[in-house]
């Protein structure tokens, strides 16, 4: 497991996002993750919640990263990694009751989440579930000094990167047809947002 890839933050952070998923999933079937990075967030969230089936997806260049440790898991509940682009038209995968997604809106290009919300308003029946887990800011503001570096630091990793305006995504959601049900504050500055379709 050692010579897995490995992020800090979804170790840090995977507990306090459980607390709130084990809720707010409590009736859901299946979970489409997007972005799913290391697997560290699916393998801990389907071994916890073993009533769901967890599908963690990545762009095609990035399933290498994504696919040791899922191939690790020795759960039921895990599906293979399969590729995912959210600008895809049509996705290539079925959007089933759930998604969830963390660290993935601030890094992808904001027509990038255009395409995530527009995709969504015909791919997700209503009652769909989206948790996304993250920066944001309010009224245009930075909640923290350490988020306006942060979003610093991103500009400088690529310019289409930035911390995202909650009043744009929300508006976004509600474009799709999900109005918004709970914002949870989280450690580090960061916020767990869930959306149900109507």
């Amino acid at each position: 497991m050692d010579s897995m890839p490995f992020s800090q933050s979804c170790e840090n952070n995977k507990d306090f996002i459980l607390e709130v998923l084990r809720e707010a999933f409590a009736d859901r079937r299946q979970v489409l993750e997007i972005a799913s990075g290391t697997g560290q967030h699916a393998c801990h969230f389907a071994g916890a919640m073993h009533w769901l089936q967890w599908q963690p997806t990545e762009l095609a260049q990035n399933l290498p990263v994504l696919e040791p440790r899922c191939r690790a898991y020795e759960g039921a509940n895990l599906l293979p990694p399969a590729a995912l682009d959210v600008r895809a038209e049509p996705w290539s995968i079925v959007v089933p009751d759930a998604l969830f997604s963390a660290n993935s809106l601030h890094i992808m290009a904001f027509s990038a989440v255009e395409q995530l919300f527009a995709a969504l308003a015909g791919a997700a029946a209503s009652d769909t579930l989206l948790a996304v887990y993250g920066p944001f800011n309010y009224g245009g503001q930075y909640t923290s000094a350490s988020n306006a570096r942060f979003d610093q630091w991103l500009a400088q990793q690529h310019p289409d990167s930035a911390i995202r305006d909650f009043e744009a995504v929300d508006a976004l959601a509600r474009g799709a047809g999900f109005s918004i049900q709970a914002d949870h504050e989280m450690p580090a500055n960061n916020r767990l947002l869930l959306w149900r379709k109507a």
